[in-house]
């Protein structure tokens, strides 16, 4: 099938390069975000879809918006209208970032299919692998759906399933999802093709929503307890990455594993909510209820480093048998 892609971030890249070297799949054109300024220069920087597509040859169009009463918006549907007329059937959207208009949607025999990272209805909205960790979801997966104009919305062409372990970040399964759910999307475009794949209405009463996180979602409460400490933890790792407070201090915080009761559970054989512990190669913390052991800790101005190395090294905090609590205070941001 000949295809337009859409997307603009590292996973959305990697969809569109086996798009390109593993598929049957004709990518004529990319749509991608203009260039954005990054590092320390401030420089601008194609998307890193701008750079796989450009690498092989394929046109790429940066669009600033694509809404109507833009001043680009004549040109935007000639073009999109354009490629319509040379058999393009469908549209392959991954992490695109731009708010595609009604009158765009029907431009194509196919239309537009999203690859979104949840199993649809669950979790629809900007942040669903995040929040699929942080709900405690046993089961979550990618989708492929036809855009409508509600968000998430759209009628299902197809998805695939993963597992959430205990010890899987939000990273983690992104990066799983990714290689699975391009595999899943290329699956979708062919089955669409041949007639095989037929949309199916999604059940807006089953449907939850996945809001944007930002860095105070990943402040952690110590008062609640270990399974949603630590689950709450993975969901924001790598970005924007759990933290807490020590002597108004802020501290990064890496993965978080629950222990049970005895040696290892502290002193009195237990530690209240942010009461740390250093065992002898360990860093412990209590929570509401329960234990858990901080593998890594970022303290301020440092580098994530083993917490148990941090503790050894901090005399000042440990000895003497003094008490030391990380701030339990869940509100705000500092």
């Amino acid at each position: 099938m000949k295809i337009l892609f859409a997307g603009t971030p590292e996973p959305a890249a990697v969809t569109l390069e086996y798009l390109l070297s593993g598929s049957e799949h004709e990518v004529v054109a990319v749509l991608t975000q203009p260039d954005a300024r990054r590092g320390r220069g401030r420089s601008l920087h194609p998307s890193k879809v701008a750079e796989v597509a450009e690498a092989h040859g394929v046109p790429v169009h940066k669009f600033a918006s694509l809404k109507p009463g833009h001043e680009d918006a004549d040109e935007v549907r000639s073009i999109l209208h354009g490629y319509a007329a040379d058999g393009v059937a469908a549209v392959a959207v991954v992490a695109y970032g731009q708010i595609l208009p009604e009158d765009v949607l029907g431009i194509f025999t196919h239309g537009w299919i999203n690859l979104h990272f949840s199993l649809l209805p669950r979790w629809r909205g900007a942040a669903p692998v995040q929040a699929a960790i942080a709900a405690g979801d046993e089961t979550t997966g990618a989708t492929t759906f036809r855009i409508v104009p509600a968000l998430d919305a759209g009628p299902v062409t197809g998805e695939v399933t993963e597992t959430i372990g205990v010890e899987n970040t939000a990273d983690d399964l992104l990066t799983r999802l990714t290689y699975s759910g391009r595999v899943l999307l290329a699956d979708t475009l062919s089955g669409l093709e041949s007639g095989a794949v037929v949309p199916e209405p999604q059940s807006e009463e089953e449907s939850t929503y996945a809001a944007k996180i930002s860095s105070a979602d990943a402040r952690v409460d110590w008062r609640e307890p270990a399974v949603v400490v630590q689950r709450t933890a993975r969901a924001h790792t790598p970005a924007p990455g759990p933290w807490t407070q020590l002597d108004g201090e802020r501290y990064k915080l890496g993965l978080m594993l629950p222990v049970g009761d005895g040696d290892t559970a502290g002193p009195d054989g237990g530690l209240r909510p942010g009461q740390l512990h250093a065992a002898k190669d360990a860093l412990l913390v209590g929570t509401g209820e329960g234990i858990l052991e901080i593998t890594r800790i970022q303290p301020p101005g440092k580098k994530m480093m083993a917490a148990a190395d941090w503790a050894r090294g901090r005399a000042d905090l440990f000895g003497d048998d003094r008490t030391v609590v990380f701030d339990s205070t869940a509100e705000g941001e500092s």
